[in-house]
């Protein structure tokens, strides 16, 4: 059978098709985490200067901007094309990113290759998500999302982990050329496995013309991308690479042939009767979707994105710009409600979150966002300015014990909502994550060392871990089956801006600490006449800065506290389904 939008396949592929998109989710938000390490040596890849970090945030922001603004496109996408296929042409997109970053020679270059790979990741979670709520009916939907979200985090543990260990042994390039190889087998692998749709024992032929423009503009370009010194050096093959005019890659004899083989490539998948790429099918696909309402809200969304993301946190909650790109997002936002209104098939179709659960797991989700993202940014900072001043690794790795209890906490909260409500499991969960807050807000100078410090570690990854499958679950079980992939993509946007939005705003509160803190602080000529008194100031500076990270801990309980209230009162009328003992540990099944 196919597998579409409420539909059921057999059981073995239903298990073998969501574990390989699982995996795919899982690469991909390890792939979210993976510049934690790589950035300063793909800074110098592309010609940054190592002391002008600034400049690098295009690196991290581009893949931000293509991971949540073309989400609920991919999304709606997902609901009307099917979830394979969204699946493999995300895998694909992430892949294609990959290859560009890998062989990325500029600034441009290597934000262009960021951007796809957010596209592609990004169009993995919705999809995943609405694959589940089609295979498994509402009673049997716990566990599987509470995999999905497991899996999820546990990218963001083996992401700098794996970039760790590349770069040990390995150019920065390494890694995202396995991200290559990884998206291209997940593809064939998915697309493998999926049901065969058309006639019985009909198979395609291959589109040898496609994929013979497809294999000589990949070849131009990575002639344009790499150029190999030994034809650089060549009298004739030299020749390729004099600009017409000026200086650029692109206005050269060999960076026309690669634009003119895209073009001739793109033409045949528009007028070829079996393309190997169907541009015609998927610009339909796209103008079904409301292609203008996703460049709104990604208009919109990306204004918010770039007003937090390319801010200094220690020094800003703007950047200087921020103001004109908040301006921009509200003025986008504006233009899709009313577009939203009039369109005849909007984005977002009418009522589709129209109940309370719905709209309401967006909310908690956008809490629990601004809670987790102190966890990820502040644990180790808070190392950092304690026991590992010098050194990022070890810091990073404390962060590693929150992490690894997280997925634990995802799959039991998504076998706890089988008898238990939505609401009250995220409550217990965000209730849990602001124990831990409290408990990291009695952290000293050297706790983190201590064994106590896993004590709010684990008790906090296990509380948001056991809010994640809930709060999906909520979602799924409010919306209707023809709308799961875009109301799937929005709770990971709302997810993702509430992050955004609470780092920004918790550093200023944290900073605020820190400077109040700095005033009784004798100057440094006062304290510093030898080296125990140096070491008396540097103590001072420490404490002020704990104090600041207490702050932004006492802050981040506060957000989930809000998270763990709304779950309860929004999420009152979303009950589990009563399953026998048996059923509980057979899955239903």
């Amino acid at each position: 059978m196919s597998t579409t939008a409420g539909g059921t396949v057999v059981p073995r592929t239903s298990r073998a098709l969501l574990a390989m998109a699982a995996v795919a989710v899982a690469f991909a938000a390890a792939d979210t985490y993976v510049v934690v390490l790589a950035l300063p040596d793909m800074m110098t890849g592309v010609g940054v200067p190592i002391d002008q970090l600034q400049r690098a945030a295009p690196i991290v922001s581009g893949f931000l901007l293509g991971y949540v603004a073309m989400l609920p496109l991919i999304g709606r996408i997902a609901d009307l094309r099917g979830r394979v296929p969204v699946l493999v042409m995300a895998l694909v997109l992430f892949a294609l990113g990959s290859l560009i970053t890998t062989v990325a020679y500029d600034m441009p270059s290597i934000v262009a290759g960021r951007f796809l790979q957010g596209v592609g990741g990004g169009g993995l979670v919705p999809a995943t998500l609405a694959l589940v709520a089609d295979l498994y009916p509402v009673e049997r939907r716990g566990v599987p999302l509470g995999v999905v979200s497991a899996v999820q985090e546990i990218g963001s543990v083996l992401g700098p982990l794996f970039g760790a260990a590349v770069l040990a042994v390995a150019d920065w390039r390494l890694i995202f050329a396995i991200n290559l190889a990884v998206g291209l087998v997940l593809a064939a692998a998915i697309r493998a496995i999926a049901p065969h749709e058309g006639p019985p024992g009909a198979r395609r032929l291959p589109d040898l013309v496609g994929l013979l423009l497809l294999l000589l503009t990949l070849a131009c370009a990575a002639v344009v991308f790499l150029r190999p010194a030994p034809l650089m050096r060549d009298l004739t093959w030299g020749r390729l690479f004099v600009p017409f005019s000026g200086d650029g890659r692109w206005l050269t004899p060999i960076g026309a042939a690669t634009v003119v083989a895209l073009v001739l490539l793109l033409v045949w998948c528009w007028f070829a009767p079996r393309p190997l790429l169907d541009l015609r099918e998927w610009t339909r696909v796209l103008v079904d979707a409301d292609l203008v309402g996703a460049l709104l809200l990604a208009a919109a969304l990306g204004g918010v994105i770039l007003a937090f993301a390319t801010a200094d946190p220690k020094v800003e909650v703007f950047s200087p710009q921020g103001r004109w790109y908040l301006l921009g997002a509200l003025v986008a936002a504006a233009a899709f409600a009313w577009h939203v209104r009039r369109a005849a098939n909007p984005l977002v179709p009418r009522g589709a979150l129209r109940r309370t659960p719905a709209w309401g797991a967006l909310l908690v989700s956008f809490f629990v966002g601004a809670a987790l993202i102190a966890a990820l940014i502040d644990i180790p900072l808070f190392a950092r300015t304690t026991v590992y001043p010098d050194d990022q690794l070890p810091a990073a790795l404390v962060l590693v014990r929150f992490l690894l209890a997280l997925p634990v906490g995802a799959v039991v909260g998504g076998y706890l909502i089988r008898f238990l409500s939505p609401g009250l499991v995220t409550a217990i969960g965000m209730v849990l994550a602001a124990a831990g807050f409290v408990l990291m807000t009695r952290w000293g100078l050297t706790t983190i060392e201590e064994p106590i410090a896993n004590l709010a570690l684990v008790t906090g990854g296990l509380g948001f871990g056991l809010a994640l499958a809930p709060v999906n679950a909520a979602l799924l079980a409010s919306t209707d089956d023809d709308v799961h992939g875009v109301a799937s993509a929005f709770i990971v946007v709302a997810r993702m801006v509430g992050m955004l939005v609470g780092i920004s705003a918790l550093t200023t509160i944290g900073l605020r600490r820190y400077y109040s803190e700095q005033l009784a602080v004798p100057p440094v000529q006062e304290v510093c006449d030898g080296k125990s008194r140096c070491k008396e100031f540097s103590d001072l500076l420490r404490v002020a800065g704990i104090a600041q990270e207490h702050a932004v801990f006492w802050g981040a309980a506060g957000c989930a506290v809000v998270a763990a209230v709304l779950a309860l009162v929004l999420f009152r009328q979303v009950r589990p389904t009563r399953l026998a003992a048996r059923d509980v540990f057979t899955g239903g099944a």
